[in-house]
């Protein structure tokens, strides 16, 4: 008689995957039709059926270590075929979420951004920070700060309706560069932590075997273009994954008119600065980056090109979630919060530079101010929000290739013909 085992299943887990969207796990019964129908799942120990029980006996360590859960697109074709109605796909998007707001210290912005109760500690820090900035710059404490207040510019241009100048008010060298600058070294930081944890925690084997012999690893520089090239910029895996409907489309193209919005305005801004630093020591770069820029100068339309992309992507994905909550398929407050924050980001930007034109500084500044704080949110809760995955899941896909759980690209033409 085999010795039993003995299972300890986490009761707050449980609990806390129910909350962040897997609510509806205790209804599977282990049928095996999401692991079946899943076109992207392994055939040796496929996925999502473990991850299903796994997650009903509360085996949290099992969850935490497993790679699979990253190798998911959220297509929605488990859940759409689901006899039960136990959603798989939905499970996995919330084991994903739990690892995004756990990864890294401190855990509590990740406690933040799991429940709209906590949303105005997520808006108060940055807040406060720009605030204060703000009335430093402005003539209430200006004289205590002669060094931080130009005049003709910022507080002053407002009251007295001169040009609206958004460097006058923030200027990049004593404030928007200095501030995003270290919130940029942070955010690496996290994520270069972040990732550590979440390779090692991964339990697959080491040595690559593929028919049952070692095999030579593939470079992990092969590994990164792969992902890149198959799963980034062309999103091929979408296209082979799940049915052709409007809700696939819609989710194919807002995500990659947004990664391709953010790419244009990343380009934007780092021209931008490179041209503004780099001008102090070389003076004809200064010209090319100067702010505020005439709306022909080509940085400008990459911009305003950049921000079609997000209001485009934008709608498309804020469409189908609301299409998902009328359904079977509900969102959950960590999915909205990063639409929110995006579109707000977007939108502050876009009024910002309609009002800069228009020269209503009584508007202009409170509007920068506005898109500051949103921007900060964007970027400084990076490694906890669901905008993370562009670095965790990315770094689970080339680490899934590089151990032989998903094959290169070269390899798969044929696999995911059903």
């Amino acid at each position: 008689m085999t010795n039993p085992v003995r299972i300890q299943p986490d009761l707050q887990f449980i609990k806390d995957l129910q909350e962040v969207g897997g609510d509806t796990l205790k209804k599977c019964y282990q049928c095996a039709t999401c692991s079946v129908a899943c076109p992207l799942s392994p055939a040796d120990n496929p996925y999502p059926r473990k991850e299903m029980i796994w997650a009903q006996w509360g085996l949290k360590d099992k969850l935490v270590n497993d790679i699979d859960i990253w190798l998911c697109h959220n297509c929605g074709t488990c859940s759409d075929l689901c006899p039960r109605g136990a959603k798989p796909g939905d499970l996995l998007s919330a084991l994903r979420n739990m690892a995004y707001r756990n990864l890294v210290e401190p855990a509590i912005i990740g406690k933040w951004m799991s429940s709209s109760k906590y949303l105005h500690m997520l808006i108060a820090l940055p807040a406060i920070l720009w605030a204060v900035i703000w009335l430093i710059r402005g003539s209430i404490l200006g004289s205590f700060f002669p060094y931080f207040v130009e005049d003709g510019h910022g507080w002053k241009v407002a009251q007295e309706g001169g040009n609206v100048i958004y460097g006058g008010l923030f200027p990049g060298d004593f404030t928007i560069d200095p501030l995003f600058g270290l919130t940029a070294l942070f955010v690496m930081w996290s994520f270069y932590k972040g990732v550590k944890k979440q390779i090692t925690s991964f339990d697959v084997p080491r040595t690559l075997v593929i028919g049952g012999e070692k095999k030579e690893k593939p470079s992990i520089i092969k590994c990164i273009i792969d992902v890149v090239l198959d799963e980034i910029v062309t999103h091929r895996k979408w296209k082979q994954c799940g049915y052709e409907t409007e809700g696939d489309e819609q989710k194919f193209k807002g995500h990659w008119t947004l990664f391709f919005g953010f790419v244009a305005l990343a380009i934007v801004t780092s021209v931008v600065a490179v041209t503004h630093w780099g001008g102090k020591i070389i003076p004809f770069l200064a010209p090319i980056g100067h702010t505020p820029m005439v709306l022909f100068n080509p940085v400008k339309i990459l911009a305003n090109v950049g921000a079609i992309l997000l209001l485009y992507g934008l709608t498309m994905l804020t469409k189908r979630r609301l299409a998902q909550n009328e359904t079977k398929h509900g969102s959950s407050f960590y999915d909205w919060y990063l639409l929110g924050v995006i579109w707000v980001v977007a939108l502050t930007g876009l009024f910002c530079e309609l009002l800069r034109w228009a020269n209503v500084a009584g508007l202009a500044y409170p509007m920068y101010y506005i898109h500051l704080v949103s921007v900060m949110m964007l970027i400084g809760y990076l490694p906890w929000s669901k905008l993370g995955h562009l670095v965790y899941r990315t770094a689970a896909l080339v680490y899934a290739r590089y151990v032989g759980r998903v094959p290169m690209a070269a390899k798969e033409e044929k696999i995911f013909i059903l």
